[in-house]
C-alpha cells in the first residue's frame, strides 16, 4: 500500500511539475548542439529528487548526508536550468554533494584516495549529465541500473534501504511516460540529470563497499566507456574539452540517421544489462578473476566504440 501512496504522489508531482513548467516558460529551445528540433519543457528530471525526499521523510531521515548533498546540488542545477550558472559556481557545489554522498558511506581510507575518489565523482555527475542529450538514454540506461540493484539487494546482499531503490525506480518509470518517445513532452535537465547521478554514485559506491568487488565498475560501464574516450578523440582533434560537442557515440548514431533516439537508447540499456548480469555471476569469484573479468569486459567495450564510432561516421557522411 505505501508503494502504491507514493507512485500516485510522485505521478500528481510530475503532472504538477508539467503544468508548472509550461505557465511559467521553463523551456529548452533546441540548438546547433541538440538532438531535438522543438521547444520541449526542461527540468521534468526534478521527479528524480522529489522521490528522494519522500524516501527521506518516510523513513525516518535516512542517508541525511546524501539528502543534504543532493538537495544542495539539485537547486543550483536548478537555478542553472533556468539561468546559466559559471562552472565557477557549479564546479565546488559538485565537490560538495559527491565529498557528502562518500561520507554518508565511508571514508575510512587514506587522503589520497578520497581525493581521487572525489574527482571520480564529479567526473561521474558531469558524465551522466553529458550522456542525457536523447531521448530516453538516461530514464532506460538508469532504470537498468537501479532495477538491477534494487534486484541484487532484494535477493542476494542488503546493501543499502530498499525503499530508496523503489522509489527511485518509480519516478524513473513515470518520467519515462514523459521522455520516452519521438517527440518528448519534458527533458530532465541539469537538475535531473546529476541529481540522479549523485544518487546512481552513492549506490554504486555503497554497493562495492558492502561486496568488496572490483567488477562493481561495470555497473556503470557503458556511460564511462563513451564519456572517456569521447574526451581522448576530443582531445586527439585538439578541441576544448569545456566547449559543447556532438562527439559522443550516442550522437553520432543518432546524426547518421540509422537509428532513433529510442533505438539508440535500448541498445544502450541493453549493452549495460549484460554488463549488469556480468557483476551478478561473477562479484562472489576472486577478486583477482573479477579484475580479470572487468578489463575484458571494459576493453572489449573500448574496441566496440571505435568500431561504432567509425561506421556511423562514414554513415553520417555519407548522409551530408
Amino acid at each position: 500500500m505505501t508503494y502504491i501512496i507514493v507512485f500516485i504522489l510522485l505521478v500528481a508531482l510530475s503532472f504538477g511539475y508539467y503544468k508548472l513548467a509550461d505557465r511559467f516558460n521553463i523551456i529548452d529551445k533546441p540548438n546547433h548542439r541538440s538532438s531535438h528540433t522543438q521547444i520541449t519543457i526542461r527540468g521534468g528530471g526534478v521527479i528524480f529528487y522529489l522521490a528522494l525526499v519522500i524516501f527521506f521523510v518516510t523513513s525516518g531521515f535516512l542517508y541525511p548526508y546524501l539528502f543534504l548533498g543532493t538537495s544542495i546540488i539539485a537547486l543550483v542545477s536548478f537555478i542553472d536550468d533556468i539561468k546559466p550558472l559559471p562552472p565557477l559556481v557549479r564546479l565546488p557545489v559538485q565537490f560538495v554533494a559527491i565529498t557528502m554522498a562518500i561520507y554518508e558511506v565511508s571514508i575510512s581510507f587514506p587522503i589520497i584516495s578520497l581525493i581521487i575518489l572525489l574527482i571520480v565523482g564529479v567526473g561521474f555527475i558531469n558524465a551522466y549529465n553529458f550522456m542525457d542529450g536523447i531521448n530516453a538514454l538516461t530514464g532506460i540506461y538508469s532504470i537498468v541500473i537501479v532495477g538491477f540493484l534494487f534486484f541484487f539487494n532484494a535477493t542476494q546482499t542488503i546493501f543499502v534501504n530498499g525503499e530508496l531503490l523503489a522509489y527511485l525506480l518509480f519516478s524513473l518509470v513515470i518520467f519515462g511516460y514523459y521522455n520516452f518517445r519521438k517527440k518528448a513532452l519534458f527533458f530532465s535537465g541539469d537538475v535531473g540529470s546529476i541529481s540522479l547521478a549523485v544518487v546512481v554514485f552513492f549506490l554504486v559506491y555503497k554497493f562495492y563497499v558492502v561486496t568488496k568487488a572490483p567488477v562493481s565498475l561495470l555497473l556503470v560501464a557503458v556511460y564511462g566507456i563513451d564519456s572517456v574516450l569521447t574526451i581522448v578523440r576530443r582531445i586527439k582533434m585538439k578541441e576544448k574539452i569545456s566547449e559543447a560537442h556532438r562527439h559522443h557515440l550516442y550522437q553520432i548514431i543518432v546524426d547518421s540517421n540509422k537509428l532513433s533516439h529510442i533505438d539508440t537508447s535500448l541498445i544502450y540499456a541493453f549493452i549495460q544489462l549484460l554488463c549488469c548480469l556480468v557483476v551478478y555471476s561473477t562479484y562472489n569469484l576472486a577478486m583477482s578473476i573479477q579484475i580479470l573479468i572487468a578489463l575484458i569486459v571494459l576493453i572489449s567495450l573500448a574496441v566496440s566504440y571505435f568500431l561504432f564510432v567509425r561506421r556511423f561516421l562514414n554513415l553520417r557522411s555519407r548522409a551530408v
